[in-house]
């Protein structure tokens, strides 16, 4: 599960305004306002999933392991020898 910490980190990878992520999700701003919040407002799963997609669809890979949650950016030379999920 992509959270508000996580989606704000990848759109400063990408540079990307809030905006800019909630068009290329295809969510409202508000949904996106919602889910990076950090008051535990309540958000569709399907709006992080539309997020999650979007960012990984421009390279973001999100990190969640024992020790800690993350993003990475794949840089464009990689990205395109990465196979299909």
């Amino acid at each position: 599960m992509i959270t508000a910490r996580q989606s704000r980190a990848a759109r400063a990878l990408l540079g990307w305004t809030q905006e800019t992520l909630a068009d290329k999700a295809r969510v409202s701003l508000t949904a996106l306002k919602r889910l990076e919040s950090e008051s535990g407002l309540e958000v569709y799963e399907s709006t992080r999933d539309q997020v999650r997609r979007a960012f990984e669809g421009n390279g973001v890979i999100f990190l969640d392991s024992d020790r800690g949650i993350g993003v990475l950016l794949v840089d464009e030379k990689h990205r395109q020898s990465r196979p299909s999920p």
